[in-house]
């Protein structure tokens, strides 16, 4: 005699749908990772123009000498967003020191963008210097950022551009330093 397979429950999928839906499920979750690691900076990407204008800004440094953009031009650049607030962009802020005076040599450069208050970016530098320039953004480093691929306006925020100026990488929230090290065979 032949055994019919046990009824499903009422409500339950059939075992094939239940497949599919964890193979939907499973295809979903993926494509969010593969998403959330591309915004992270975790796999490489083609070289973006920057936003026009980009070279003609000029902001304050902290002790009040202009910091011309177009200086920066021609040379591997790393431009960092942050703020003194900004835990993470404090953390990291040693890391990016460290490739910074590893690699100057090596004709890379680094732009430190405060988004913040000019007195608390001399306070905050006082007790925590940095060997690379750092500019007062203020709400146009805001705006630059957003331009730059930072839709949510979060910070920390890392873009790095080749020696054409064109962005080859771009992260959003704290850096690793694997990820950091990285940047040295991105743009030569």
């Amino acid at each position: 005699m032949t055994q019919l397979p046990a009824p499903s429950e009422p409500g339950s999928p059939h075992p094939s749908r239940r497949g599919l839906l964890w193979g939907v499920a499973a295809t979903a979750a993926a494509a969010g990772l593969g998403v959330a690691a591309w915004r992270g900076g975790l796999f490489g990407r083609r070289a973006a123009p920057l936003p026009p204008g980009w070279w003609d800004t000029q902001w304050d440094a902290p002790q009040g000498e202009p910091v011309s953009v177009v200086a920066f031009q021609g040379r591997p650049l790393v431009i960092n967003f942050w703020a003194t607030w900004c835990a993470p962009c404090v953390e990291e802020m040693p890391l990016l020191d460290a490739f910074y005076r590893e690699n100057k040599a090596k004709n890379w450069q680094m732009l430190g963008i405060a988004i913040d208050q000019p007195s608390s970016v001399r306070r905050f530098l006082t007790q925590y210097p940095v060997s690379y320039p750092i500019a007062l953004g203020g709400l146009q480093g805001t705006e630059w950022g957003k331009a730059m691929g930072n839709a949510q306006g979060g910070l920390p925020f890392t873009v790095v551009l080749n020696a054409n100026g064109d962005m080859i990488a771009q992260y959003l929230g704290k850096l690793k330093e694997d990820q950091i090290k990285s940047w040295a065979s991105l743009a030569v």
